[in-house]
């Protein structure tokens, strides 16, 4: 039953959102190429930034896995591993090479098992394959690869041109991309997402419209790594494993530092670009993309609304994701399609999704920031529940800080005993 108080919310934020009293429809099956995703909800990918030295789960990325696990959800969108030691954001983030395999294989073998055991299924598990290009932190110290000046991040100091990542190394990033979806289906992945969203390198390629060379310029070559990348992977992959992407539709930032922005100024959507290169992927044979837009680095509202933002109202950023994903999932109906946005809704969030899947504007409702305050959350809707308001992510931004100084975020407010002092000694010391 839909919680009192949701008119009331609903009013408060001024949403035109819909919202459905009946969850069951997030409880249905749907293949996935000749995988079944056992229900509608994506656990979307989350760092922990808790990997060990050399790339591999470690203890806590370990616990955090074995919770998720039990908690029901269709498919499991495995957090961003990086494909080179020089692509990674911190020294912590996963990097899975050949002398860590076994590892990733323990892991993704005991999340299915667990799910088993606990729900009767196993999810689908799908690894983020990732480059964090001008993010990349791989000691410490920023070492940004960097595809193009950009007046957002460089202001009025271009960078000098010989610090651009040139097209032979781009074409190297690529062959890593490639060697690191063969590992990924190696350790029992059911698939790998290129990951092209949120300012990484793959994302910042489609906004290179003044890049001379084989990347820049015309879509085609803005799309080329991308391309690429899913055609090597498709090479060598066998015929059951997934290839899609976490894909960027709209940067939120004014054209020409932007992908998905209108070109006649300001910040606009313009979903015609973003669309075209849906179609090239759907003839590439991809059949699951995941939706997102924003760069959490400068406009974090764009891709996680949260109380208090100086921006916009937070619903207007939720709705903006709901109705971005729409419109480019309306004309590739056989394309799964997973939205983002339900975390800040709190437990409405499940009410609002059951709406728009019900009505088959979209395949899947994913949860992100939500899962670390939350890890069950899937069974809670599945079994007809909803969600505790008692469990929710109270969206306080906290995880965030923990990374953003150096730490391994996971929730301070529902998981405190394990993460306030991880707060304490990275955040609230420095305060």
């Amino acid at each position: 039953m839909l919680k009192d108080g949701f008119t009331e919310f609903k009013n408060r934020e001024d949403s035109k959102l819909g919202f459905s009293e009946d969850l069951a429809v997030l409880a249905k099956p749907l293949k996935i190429g000749s995988h079944t995703a056992h229900n509608r909800i994506v656990y979307q990918p989350m760092e922990g930034c808790d990997g060990t030295s050399d790339g591999a789960p470690d203890d806590l990325t370990i616990r955090r896995y074995r919770r998720l696990a039990a908690g029901g959800m269709g498919i499991l969108w495995f957090e961003a591993t990086a494909c080179m030691e020089t692509g990674r954001a911190n020294p912590r983030q996963l990097w899975i090479t050949e002398n860590n395999l076994d590892a990733f294989k323990r892991i993704v073998s005991e999340i299915k098992e667990i799910c088993m055991k606990e729900n009767g299924f196993s999810p689908v598990v799908i690894m983020q394959n990732t480059h964090s290009g001008r993010y990349s932190k791989p000691y410490g110290k920023p070492l940004p690869v960097i595809a193009r000046n950009n007046t957002i991040f460089e202001k009025d100091s271009p960078i000098d041109p010989d610090r651009i990542v040139s097209d032979e190394e781009l074409d190297k990033v690529s062959e890593a991309l490639v060697e690191n979806a063969r590992l990924a289906e190696l350790a029992g992945f059911d698939g790998v997402d290129v990951k092209c969203c949120h300012g990484y390198l793959q994302n910042e390629m489609f906004s290179c419209y003044n890049r001379p060379g084989r990347y820049g310029g015309s879509l085609e070559n803005r799309s080329r790594l991308l391309r690429e990348t899913v055609s090597g992977i498709n090479a060598i992959k066998s015929r059951d494993f997934i290839v899609t992407t976490r894909f960027n539709i709209y940067d939120g930032f004014p054209y020409p530092e932007g992908f998905g922005v209108s070109k006649d100024g300001g910040l606009e959507p313009d979903y015609d670009e973003p669309g075209r290169v849906i179609a090239w992927l759907y003839e590439l044979g991809v059949r699951l993309i995941n939706i997102t837009m924003g760069n959490p680095y400068v406009n974090p509202h764009v891709n996680r609304p949260y109380k208090n933002s100086a921006f916009e109202p937070p619903m207007s950023g939720v709705a903006r994701l709901i109705e971005g994903c729409i419109e480019v999932s309306k004309e590739f109906k056989d394309i799964a399609t997973v939205c983002s946005g339900f975390s800040y809704p709190e437990e409405y969030g499940a009410n609002i999704a059951a709406y728009y899947v019900g009505r088959d504007d979209f395949a899947f409702a994913g949860f992100g920031r939500q899962i670390f305050a939350y890890p069950d959350l899937a069974r809670d809707i599945i079994g007809g529940d909803g969600l505790s308001r008692n469990k929710c992510c109270i969206t306080c931004g906290k995880c965030t800080e923990i990374m953003r100084a150096g730490g391994t975020p996971g929730c301070v407010v529902r998981d405190a005993g394990v993460y306030f002092p991880i707060y304490k000694k990275y955040v609230k010391n420095t305060l």
